[in-house]
C-alpha cells in the first residue's frame, strides 16, 4: 500500500494516512505510518463491526489529545496528578437547543467530554487542568473552521 502522496497532489511531505476499502462492504485497512489498522462500521449500520468506526476513532483523537495535553502540563508544571480518564460522546442534537452555538436551525454534532483527575490535586490545579484539557490541539482543530480539500486521484 502506497503511502506516498497521490500524482497531481503537491505537499511539502508525504500523505500522514492512507485508508483503502473495498466495494463490497465498510471494512477499511488504514495505514499511518509503520501502524495498521482498520475501521468498519455497526451491524445495526450494515457493517461486521470487526473494528472501531470512524466516529469512535475521531473521538478517541480528541480523548487521547486531550489526556495527553494534560498530562504534559502536569508534569511541567510539577502537579501531582496521578490518572487521566477522558469519556467521550458523540450525538447529533436540534441546533435550536443548543444555547452557545451560532447556527440554530438544522442539526448540529455534538461532542460530551468528561475528564476524571485523580491525585492530591488542589482545587485551583484541578481547574488549570480542565482548563487547559479545551486546548488541545484537536480540540482547537475540531472548534476551528476546517477546509478539507477533496479530489479524485489523477490516474
Amino acid at each position: 500500500m502506497a503511502t506516498s502522496a497521490p500524482a497531481g497532489l503537491e505537499q511539502t511531505k508525504p500523505v500522514d494516512v492512507v485508508v483503502h476499502g473495498h466495494g463490497n462492504g465498510f471494512l477499511q485497512e488504514i495505514v499511518s505510518g509503520t501502524h495498521r489498522f482498520s475501521a468498519d462500521e455497526p451491524v445495526s449500520y450494515g457493517g461486521n463491526d470487526s473494528a472501531p468506526g470512524p466516529y469512535d476513532y475521531l473521538l478517541a483523537a480528541l480523548g487521547a489529545c486531550t489526556s495527553m495535553t494534560i498530562g504534559w502540563h502536569a508534569r511541567h508544571r510539577k502537579i501531582p496528578l496521578e490518572d487521566i480518564t477522558v469519556s467521550l460522546r458523540h450525538s447529533r442534537i436540534h441546533a435550536k437547543d443548543c444555547e452557545d452555538c451560532v447556527t440554530k436551525e438544522g442539526m448540529l454534532d455534538r461532542i460530551d467530554v468528561e475528564v476524571a483527575l485523580t491525585g492530591p490535586l488542589s482545587d485551583e490545579q484541578r481547574a488549570m487542568l480542565m482548563e487547559i484539557a479545551g486546548k488541545c490541539p484537536v480540540h482547537r482543530t475540531l472548534k476551528s473552521e476546517i477546509s478539507i480539500n477533496l479530489r479524485a486521484q489523477a490516474e
